[in-house]
């Protein structure tokens, strides 16, 4: 099993319009921060796309992805669904109709702002052909156990998700604690880590890194960030960080573009 960071930037994304930072106009790859987006690709074939980012179309393009067998959402916030309508490419090309996974709250809102792409397959595949399913529970898709992991973003109880010893949180504000169980025996963790000061409706660096530390995933990823944090400055804060104690995890700063098997090398 694979996990393709397709975008790990914050609503903004990186370069931010109009900004001249020394993390805007750099020339490293590396800060080059689409939204935030992942796929698992599973040893099956499938691929699992977690939230359809208005970027979507260009991360696809980036990464030669032509396929996408369902889609699990974390929440309804635009830098993480606005981007629905580009899987019509994936109908399209696979001649079929996907599956779309997500809490309640998100189900209702996708079939009031979207429900033209809620549609049965027919001879015409110029909209997208989905389907919408609420969950609150662990499923199986496509022989894998999809556990929804419950976060806070703000006010709003959203999703992360774990698929065999992956698991992928963004938007955090804070993880109850019950949640920390089902967080046990990671390979690989990708972890919201929006910038370096304090923020209402995500953690920031120092509250991720203290994440990162309890979880003890074998490998943590920062994700969603924004332009405050530049690829290499970060790095070398988590290296001074990890060098500091042995207690402390692995932590790394994720890129778009980062496929990484589980589990992790």
């Amino acid at each position: 099993m694979q996990i393709t960071m397709l975008g790990v930037g914050s609503s903004a994304g990186t370069p931010a319009v109009g900004c001249t930072c020394s993390t805007c106009i750099s020339t490293n790859s590396r800060n080059k921060r689409t939204r935030c987006s992942s796929i698992i690709t599973l040893d099956s074939g499938e691929v699992i796309l977690i939230d359809t980012g208005p970027d979507l179309r260009i991360q696809a393009l980036r990464e030669e992805l032509t396929r996408v067998d369902a889609v699990l959402y974390t929440h309804s916030h635009a830098d993480h669904l606005h981007g629905i309508d580009d899987l019509r490419a994936f109908c399209q090309l696979q001649r079929k109709q996907i599956p779309l996974y997500a809490k309640q709250d998100v189900v209702e809102h996708i079939t009031s702002k979207f429900g033209y792409t809620l549609r049965e397959p027919c001879d015409f595949w110029d909209l997208p052909v989905l389907s919408i399913n609420a969950i609150s529970s662990s499923f199986n898709l496509f022989g894998k156990l999809v556990t929804p992991i419950p976060v806070k973003h703000g006010r709003s109880d959203i999703f992360g998700y774990r698929i065999g010893n992956i698991a992928y949180l963004t938007d955090v504000s804070e993880i109850p604690e019950a949640s920390f169980e089902l967080l046990q025996d990671l390979d690989i963790l990708l972890l919201d880590c929006l910038r370096h000061q304090p923020h209402p409706t995500h953690v920031n660096l120092e509250q991720s890194m203290q994440y990162a530390n309890r979880i003890k995933a074998k490998n943590t990823f920062m994700i969603h960030m924004t332009h405050e944090l530049e690829f290499d400055a970060l790095s070398q804060i988590l290296v001074h960080h990890q060098t500091g104690s042995q207690q402390n995890a692995a932590i790394h700063v994720g890129y778009d573009g980062l496929r990484l098997d589980s589990p992790a090398a």
